[in-house]
């Protein structure tokens, strides 16, 4: 039976849901050399909303409520690579579970198991996955409610390291799950190049930039570090399993950054998309990174 979540559970950020603490206490390339269009010739792209891209215009797809863009990061590349056939199923709020088992959705509607999109003959599969199971989310509102009292302190990290640090802990916990759904990339569609995708700067490294993110001044460095981490253990998952990781973490485009330079939104953005979510220019730097790994070096902008 799919999973019945609430419509806070469901919109989750992956990187850092700072909407949660307000609301809630392609165009086509040169064309691609040979093994470029082999590798992209089915291509399956599988993930959360940091690969959905909520609000970055158009919407498309079916469910609506999982948030697609025509200008996310996999249907510009889709394009700049020339795939013969591409299906993107990225669903915003997805977690690893949502690979196997439907995702539900609020008014009643539900997103298949992402793997059903999966074939014998896929032939590249991008994958943007664990944000969500590590509850950033309900991290960020804690962190917020203590910022209030103490905003330039670390009440959160305090809070998060009572007892060892719980979050690198949700981390740790996260990477057996997603092996899993790496080994079952792989026998589902065996002949896939495999690509896990990081997730973009959220933050910058220290003080942050009140009111675009309400954390306390201490507190930066240290969720900055979480997802660093998260980051990390995605590259290690990808290493072990024989998959290829697409580093897209570069300073300078978090939340805080000036308009013309930032990549992800803060909790009021100023660019189409969704708050604290990649806007265009983040989704199109993604896919500029993935083309180029993919060996045709095609600037999507």
């Amino acid at each position: 039976m799919p999973r019945r979540r609430s419509l806070r559970s469901w919109f989750r950020p992956p990187g850092l849901a700072v909407a949660a603490v307000a609301g809630l206490a392609l165009f086509t390339g040169p064309a691609a050399a040979d093994a470029t269009s082999d590798v992209a010739e089915r291509y399956v792209a599988l993930g959360d909303s940091f690969t959905s891209g909520p609000l970055v215009p158009n919407q498309t797809g079916e469910p609506l409520l999982c948030l697609r863009s025509d200008h996310n990061y996999p249907h510009l590349a889709a394009e700049a690579l020339g795939a013969g056939e591409f299906r993107d199923v990225s669903c915003g709020g997805a977690t690893t579970e949502d690979m196997t088992e439907p995702q539900s959705l609020p008014l009643g509607s539900e997103n298949a198991p992402q793997f059903d999109a999966l074939t014998e003959d896929t032939t590249l599969v991008t994958l943007g996955i664990g944000g969500n199971d590590i509850g950033f989310a309900d991290i960020v509102v804690t962190c917020g409610t203590l910022s209030v009292t103490d905003p330039f302190g670390n009440p959160c990290e305090r809070r998060f390291t009572e007892q060892g640090d719980e979050l690198r802990q949700r981390i740790k916990d996260t990477a057996p799950k997603l092996a899993a759904v790496l080994q079952g990339i792989k026998e589902r569609a065996p002949q896939a190049k495999i690509v896990v995708v990081g997730y973009l700067q959220v933050l910058p490294e220290s003080k942050g930039c009140w009111p675009r993110v309400p954390m306390a001044a201490g507190d930066v460095p240290y969720i900055d570090g979480v997802q660093q981490d998260l980051n990390g253990m995605l590259a290690e998952q990808a290493a072990a399993h024989g998959a290829a990781y697409l580093d897209v973490l570069e300073r300078g485009h978090d939340v805080c950054a000036a308009r013309s330079d930032r990549w992800v939104e803060g909790i009021f953005p100023t660019n189409p998309a969704a708050p604290v979510h990649p806007n265009a220019d983040g989704m199109a730097a993604v896919a500029d990174r993935l083309t180029a790994l993919l060996g045709e070096d095609t600037d999507v902008r």
